[in-house]
């Protein structure tokens, strides 16, 4: 790795917008997940491959989802903070160290928007692989929201001890998404 990336991932802007993107969209790939594997269970699927199979299309629309639509986005704020640079410095800052820091952090921002709904997707789904050998589905699907669940905590107490907070209650919060979703499926579903 360059000193100029490792540079960029200690920089605490590059890293604060990279954390909310991996959260928010983390967050997005968790409740997804549940609702997706009470939807499953509901609706009568049998076989956790297929449950898989559906929660990995999901993990690609959102994955892709979180990278491009924040390459874009961060290609149009940096190139908005580029032109405010240059107008104060009276010079054209293409090809220079300033712009393709621009576009290295707007990488490092677009992979971690990416990574998150990934991770709340996957890991969540992971207990439907042992369906049939040791989970049955019911298990599996408890299994999963707990995971997605346990997920929303973690991200939520990350959040909460960055900022002061009293992480437990930060990660109950958002834990208590997962709860929601999964309550409102089963009523409704």
């Amino acid at each position: 790795m360059s000193a100029r990336l490792a540079s960029l991932l200690r920089d605490d802007r590059v890293r604060a917008i990279s954390r909310r993107y991996f959260v928010s969209n983390g967050f997005d790939g968790a409740l997804t997940c549940i609702g997706l594997v009470i939807g499953a269970y509901l609706t009568g699927v049998t076989d956790g491959v297929t449950v898989v199979e559906i929660g990995v299309g999901a993990a690609v629309g959102l994955t892709t989802s979180g990278v491009w639509s924040v390459w874009e986005i961060e290609r149009a704020e940096k190139r908005a903070e580029l032109g405010r640079i240059e107008e104060a410095m009276l010079t054209d800052l293409d090809g220079t160290a300033v712009e393709r820091d621009k576009v290295a952090a707007r990488g490092i921002n677009a992979v971690a928007s990416g990574l998150g709904p990934l991770v709340g997707i996957v890991v969540p789904l992971l207990p439907f692989l042992a369906v049939g050998t040791l989970l049955s589905m019911t298990w599996a699907t408890l299994a999963s929201v707990a995971l997605g669940t346990a997920i929303l905590f973690a991200f939520g107490a990350y959040m909460g001890s960055i900022s002061d907070q009293r992480w437990y209650v930060a990660g109950l919060r958002m834990a208590l998404a997962g709860v929601a979703v999964a309550a409102v499926n089963l009523l409704f579903g």
